[in-house]
């Protein structure tokens, strides 16, 4: 198990870009197996969880052509579907959530697929039921193997349906348009997610030849087609990284640029570091965070306390609530932070505590944060990374910390980030990676 050691209290000066967009990777890639043609992805981070992903495609058959940095070539010309019935498969699809996401092109080409308990952070409970639901109302059948733990579905064919999903499931969403888009005659997804990510993987299925309509809105309407061809996709900035830079530059920054964050598509990310006191000029696509000794958190417009949730898009993004805690605890004021979708999210907040943060856990979802204003920084502790969100949360608190911390299980920050601790020393952070 690897770690990082963090000397903290360095000012971080200068300009970093955020990766390619891992939401949207475990998406779009898995529509490559919906043609034999060759698709062509650009922007493609190189982190666990997309490597992963790309190692099973390969495992099923599909040819993986990593032809420069951050480009890759995926062709499904000859896809071996009695992979799925293997411990292999089980093994490797299980340690990752995005494995579901074959799920729905393998449907529309092949008539089967299987979903194993899905891998991936421990944060609590995410079902699979929206996604097999959608299925049905396509024609699937599923049943539970309950020895393998896996969903088995099949179906002789595809047929469109008017879908009402039961939340607006990102995953979800894209899983069912994989498979509609095949389908036979016409497909209303209607309750669908519409955030960017899911925007990206509709306009690259158009690109091979589907036919989608209400992109961007959370009605979908698609036009079954018999065949898809190969294209060209380029993957969005990380939002949540950009984010993440963010809120690093208002806590130990002395004058950060975040290059090619493709502003247009943060929706209100920007804003709401705003409202937490963050000043910052947008140029294009380029986020600049100047220096500031002292950030105030705003209140709402009656006086009270303001309060920061996680909403489906374009409200704010669940993965970004930890760094809003890390930000909070240096700013001057006070913030309530709800995490209303996973219920074991908000722990980590206990090694903040230990840090000599001031925040108070009201219950799993939520935690009021009284700002410190940098007036008694943090200090260095040994601490565990519980998953991809919270262990750059962590490594934030620890970049502002005095003394010494560390950091351990940093598989679960590499599944995420790519190269993150290089990049940060980049900026005059002192990380050092220990195995």
């Amino acid at each position: 198990m690897s770690s990082f050691e963090i000397r903290g209290g360095r000012p971080l000066q200068g300009t970093i870009t955020p990766q390619g967009a891992k939401n949207e990777a475990l998406q779009v890639l898995c529509a490559a197996l919906l043609t034999t043609e060759p698709v062509t992805y650009t922007n493609v981070p190189n982190i666990i969880d997309v490597n992963l992903l790309l190692e099973l495609l390969s495992d099923l058959g599909v040819r993986v052509d990593k032809v420069g940095n951050g480009v890759v070539t995926l062709q499904a010309e000859q896809v071996n579907t009695e992979y799925f019935s293997g411990q292999t498969f089980r093994h490797k699809s299980g340690r990752m959530r995005g494995s579901v996401m074959v799920a729905g092109p393998m449907l529309a080409r092949f008539g089967n697929a299987q979903i194993p308990q899905p891998g991936g952070d421990k944060i609590g409970r995410r079902r699979l039921d929206t996604h097999i639901r959608g299925f049905e109302g396509l024609g699937v059948q599923f049943r539970y193997n309950d020895e393998t733990s896996v969903f088995q579905l099949s179906t002789d064919m595809l047929k469109g349906n008017d879908i009402l999903m039961d939340e607006p499931s990102v995953t979800g969403t894209a899983n069912i348009l994989m498979a509609a888009v095949m389908a036979e005659g016409t497909t209303t997804l209607y309750n669908a997610a519409c955030e960017p990510y899911v925007q990206q993987l509709c306009r690259l299925l158009n690109a091979m030849g589907a036919n989608i309509t209400g992109i961007g809105s959370n009605l979908l309407r698609i036009e079954g087609v018999k065949k898809l061809h190969g294209a060209e996709h380029r993957l969005l900035a990380d939002m949540i990284e950009v984010g993440s830079f963010i809120g690093m530059a208002a806590i130990a920054g002395a004058g950060i640029t975040i290059k090619n964050a493709d502003v247009v598509h943060l929706g209100v990310i920007p804003e709401t570091f705003r409202r937490m006191g963050i000043a910052m000029e947008i140029s294009g696509d380029d986020i600049y965070v100047p220096q500031q000794d002292s950030y105030q958190i705003q209140s709402f417009i009656d006086g009270s306390i303001l309060t920061i949730y996680d909403h489906p898009w374009p409200g704010f993004t669940p993965d970004l609530l930890s760094i809003v805690l890390v930000v909070a605890t240096q700013a001057k004021g006070t913030v309530l932070v709800h995490q209303k979708m996973f219920e074991s999210r908000l722990f980590f907040v206990d090694k903040l505590i230990e840090m000599g943060a001031q925040i108070v856990l009201c219950d799993p979802h939520r935690a009021v944060v009284i700002g410190l204003n940098k007036s008694h920084p943090l200090r260095g502790i040994t601490m565990v990374s519980p998953d991809i969100r919270a262990g750059v949360a962590l490594l934030l608190a620890a970049l502002t910390a005095q003394g010494k911390s560390t950091i351990q299980n940093i598989e679960q920050i590499d599944r995420g980030y790519e190269n993150i601790d290089g990049r940060l020393n980049a900026l005059g952070a002192q990380i050092s990676r220990k195995d």
